[in-house]
């Protein structure tokens, strides 16, 4: 057994109230490609048709987005290994709740309730329109998609929808940030999953734990700028 891993094994035994931070690298073994490894969404696709002004700026990339998330591998995903097992930590303890950079719900599709998730960047399983605020399943969103309404319009507005994800360009949800630093200031340890912490401002969630003066632990593939933290 590794020195590390000893020190792991007892940040987990004596944290009472341990806040799980969540990356891509949780859900690739459900099948949804991490973001910055060789594999990575970001390898195959440029960042720049992510953005709010785009999405918005016409029909065409509306179009092209819509069939490019339908058409991905999230929304036939299921929880993994590693999804279940956070979701042990939370009902057993010594778990308090779960901050995610992931918009693809399934820390709840594991079984978690929604007042111990926060999901930072949002989620893929719904919709909202961007004029009167209008939020759907997206399950009824892909059925008119589906039925060949390429760019869905709101039911109630005929405004544009968006999938209910923060796009670049976009600020965090006030309500998420806040419910996500509450559970911060109340942990006293934290474990990442999957995470290279390199997104900000969610990753200011777990190093305001370590700058309470609470231990961390970071279980990803790779190498991150806070592993000597």
């Amino acid at each position: 057994m590794t020195a590390s891993l000893d020190t792991a094994i007892s940040v987990l035994a004596h944290s009472q109230r341990l806040l799980v931070f969540t990356g891509a690298g949780i859900s690739t073994e459900s099948g949804i490609p991490d973001f910055r490894g060789p594999e990575g969404v970001w390898t195959k696709v440029d960042p720049a048709d992510f953005t709010i002004e785009r999405f918005l700026g016409s029909s065409e990339h509306r179009v092209r987005d819509w069939e490019r998330r339908f058409s991905s591998g999230v929304f036939g995903a299921e929880p993994n290994a590693a999804h279940r097992g956070v979701t042990d930590l939370v009902r057993r303890g010594p778990a308090l709740g779960v901050v995610t950079q992931n918009i693809d719900g399934l820390h709840h599709a594991a079984g978690l309730e929604p007042d111990s998730v926060v999901e930072l960047h949002g989620s893929s399983r719904v919709a909202e329109c961007v004029g009167c605020g209008h939020v759907e399943q997206m399950g009824e969103v892909r059925s008119r998609w589906e039925d060949g309404e390429r760019d869905p319009q709101c039911v109630r507005c005929d405004g544009i929808v968006k999938p209910g994800v923060v796009l670049f360009g976009e600020p965090l949800p006030t309500a998420e940030m806040a419910r996500a630093n509450a559970m911060a200031a109340n942990a006293d340890g934290v474990l990442v999953i999957g995470s290279t912490l390199s997104v900000y401002p969610a990753a200011f969630v777990p190093l305001d734990v370590v700058a309470a003066g609470h231990p961390m632990v970071i279980v990803n593939l790779g190498a991150t700028d806070h592993d000597r933290l």
